[in-house]
């Protein structure tokens, strides 16, 4: 048997790029193993977003003087202030308790009685525990007695599970606890026990996928907003499902999710899938036309490369990479992965500078300022694409560059399209989160009840809709809706607005 050391090349050459290589890896991992996790997004420098999806903004000193080369922006950052506490939402209900002071201090020192001239008022949130009741449902039985006619029951209204302990509220908060707060489901039981309620988990989770499949109906019209508009983003994440047929249980499957949808109507779906190959996104896009933001995954390639679909490449990805060699190069010099975050930090910071204009404007102001720094970081790339190794990590940074370049640059064909792919992975965030939860799904029909649950809530979320009050609205109606009209309604961007009180 071989040992590794014979595995070696002899050229020293080739021996020390294959040290400098294994260094900066072990750099690496120290680095996502040891430092902190919460990172800074390119568009707002004071928004943390999660390692997993988004990387740090990093402060770089200005050198003295120096050309694209060697010229790195200066980013000062912010003095964090505290500020003034936020007043209490307005909507909330509110209990007046008025104090006044005691009879004997109401009388003045000279004799007088002193009068009110005003008063002093300050606020205090109260959190009201979980009530728990019972609704009886007590339907009259008429007859009558002067002929043998029969009996007449008064009509129960529709049920969304008929002949079930669950009304819509509890269905409400079952399905927000687990999806908007990732409770696990186990969890959600031992509180229902608390107040004395028995309900085993297996019976939450068959309230669970049978509420997904009543709900469909807002999914499909949700899915036909989604394609009808130019601009959609796709991303996909790992699921384990523990009972698959047919597959290990430790077999990875597939939460795809697909952003998109008008500014002021936006949808997120999610699908489930054992795949990761094109033919889900074949079956998730069909009938699409527009452009197509994804990162640089090749699943997506059939999809793209089909008549009418325009694909974009995500500049947080390029950054990112450029983030990795920014980790691994000697401390305390200014590097070729600095040029290259510098460049594409002014890219961030135009659209930082404009991300409130109009489309229009967008385009306009991406033609004038964005294109130029483009071109300088074309050049800088064709400079230095052939002065550097592939292994190594400035490497893998610029040849992803290199290889998606012309896909990078289209966002700045129109002032609608993204920068980069941070809306899909927003949207897939709360997923993950929950994920770490719940860890795994017990069963295909349980993976897609979360699916369609996952797309119901952050939609709902995105289009300014409280999810538990938006849930327990849609449940009291969805029984009585009985055509697409009646669908459309409770869509979250043609409800009233709702909020938990």
């Amino acid at each position: 048997m071989k040992s590794g050391a014979d595995n070696l090349p002899d050229d020293p050459v080739l021996l020390k790029a294959l040290v400098l290589q294994l260094q900066e890896q072990v750099a690496l991992l120290r680095h996502k193993l040891f430092s902190p996790k919460s990172e800074r997004s390119p568009e707002d420098a004071d928004s943390p977003q999660l390692a997993m999806f988004n990387e740090a903004e990093e402060l770089l000193e200005e050198p003295a003087g120096g050309s694209i080369e060697t010229e790195v922006e200066e980013v000062v950052a912010p003095v964090k202030r505290r500020g003034k506490r936020k007043p209490l939402p307005a909507e909330l209900p509110r209990v007046e308790i008025v104090h006044e002071l005691p009879e004997h201090e109401r009388t003045c020192a000279c004799g007088a009685c002193k009068q009110a001239i005003g008063e002093e008022t300050s606020e205090q949130l109260e959190i009201i525990p979980m009530q728990v009741r019972v609704i009886r449902h007590i339907r009259k039985t008429y007859a009558c007695k002067a002929c043998e006619s029969a009996p007449v029951t008064a009509d129960k209204p529709a049920q969304l599970i008929e002949k079930s302990l669950a009304s819509p509220s509890v269905l409400a908060m079952l399905l927000t606890t687990k999806y908007a707060d990732g409770i696990p489901l186990y969890r959600f039981e031992k509180m229902l026990s608390r107040h004395g309620i028995d309900i085993p988990r297996q019976t939450l989770a068959r309230w669970v996928i049978q509420s997904g499949e009543q709900l469909q109906p807002l999914l499909n019209i949700m899915r036909d907003q989604l394609l009808g508009y130019p601009v959609l983003h796709c991303d996909e994440t790992r699921l384990q499902v523990l009972h698959e047929p047919g597959r290990d249980p430790s077999a990875q499957s597939w939460m795809w999710v697909q952003s998109g949808g008008p500014p002021e109507k936006p949808v997120v779906l999610f699908d489930y899938s054992t795949s990761r190959a094109q033919d889900v996104p074949l079956r998730l896009l069909e009938g699409y036309r527009g452009y197509l933001m994804t990162d640089d995954y090749a699943g997506y390639n059939t999809v793209a490369a089909q008549e009418g679909i325009e694909r974009l490449a995500c500049w947080a990805h390029a950054r990112r990479k450029f983030i990795d060699a920014q980790k691994v190069q000697p401390k305390g010099k200014i590097g070729r992965a600095d040029i290259a975050l510098n460049l594409i930090n002014k890219l961030y910071g135009i659209e930082r500078d404009h991300k409130d204009s109009g489309d229009l404007e967008r385009h306009a102001v991406r033609q004038q300022r964005s294109l130029l720094v483009l071109e300088q970081l074309k050049a800088w790339l064709d400079k230095t694409q052939p002065q550097v190794a592939v292994q190594n990590a400035l490497g893998k940074a610029v040849n992803y560059l290199a290889s998606n370049w012309n896909r990078l640059v289209r966002y700045v064909e129109g002032g609608h399209l993204p920068i980069d792919n941070n809306r899909a992975e927003n949207a897939i965030r709360p997923f993950v989160i929950g994920r770490k939860n719940w860890l795994f799904s017990d069963t295909p029909k349980g993976a897609t009840a979360s699916a369609q649950i996952y797309s119901l809530i952050e939609t709902a979320k995105a289009n300014g809709q409280e999810p538990y009050a938006w849930l327990r609205y849609i449940l009291e109606r969805v029984p009585l809706a009985n055509s697409i009209e009646d669908f459309e309604a409770l869509l979250p961007w043609n409800c009233p607005p709702t909020n938990a009180s």
